[in-house]
């Protein structure tokens, strides 16, 4: 069964809207309201499906520090806010393997990337693309974990205009110090 937002009724003059991105509506004055679906592509249909159900953040000022992310919506305990359409993966390279790399490049690599034990985790996506969990904050009472499949999760209810934030001393397995920021 369709998904429908619009129930016509023959008393109303109004014209339908969309039930979904995927559903073009046609009118036939002399007759019902005909409803005509034209095929989408699937990317078009991943990418409603995403605006729909996974967008939960924006970017903004943060009172912690820098820039922040911060909810658009209010966010269930559980839900993963972050979820995207672009890839996760890393790519390690090595100090060696950089050495060629412009240094400011190397430097921004180390100060948004994992570093660990010699080896540098580079988002497949490239650097010219944003993921926003980099932007994520340190709390000592975060709202966001990573679950046992390191998918940052809400540990409790987050409402919308909060920060997120993670603990990075549990999420990286290190002690931070943010003493001279």
């Amino acid at each position: 069964m369709q998904d429908q937002r619009y129930v016509p009724d023959s008393r109303q003059n109004a014209l339908p809207t969309l039930n979904k991105v995927s559903r073009i509506f046609t009118l036939d004055l002399s007759r019902k309201l005909k409803l005509t679906p034209l095929p989408m592509s699937s990317l078009k249909d991943k990418l409603y499906d995403h605006l729909r159900d996974d967008v939960y953040c924006k970017l903004g000022v943060s009172g912690i520090h820098g820039i922040g992310v911060f909810a658009i919506r209010d966010i269930p305990k559980g839900t993963a806010p972050l979820r995207s359409m672009v890839s996760n993966k890393e790519i390690k390279f090595s100090r060696i393997e950089l050495k060629k790399v412009p240094s400011s490049v190397r430097k921004h690599l180390s100060r948004f990337c994992l570093v660990e034990k010699g080896r540098v985790f580079a988002p497949e996506i490239g650097l010219n693309a944003v993921n926003v969990s980099i932007y994520l904050n340190h709390s000592k009472k975060p709202n966001l974990r990573f679950d046992d499949k390191d998918v940052l999760r809400a540990v409790r209810d987050i409402e919308r205009g909060d920060e997120l934030t993670i603990d990075y001393d549990v999420s990286f397995d290190d002690d931070h110090d943010f003493s001279d920021n």
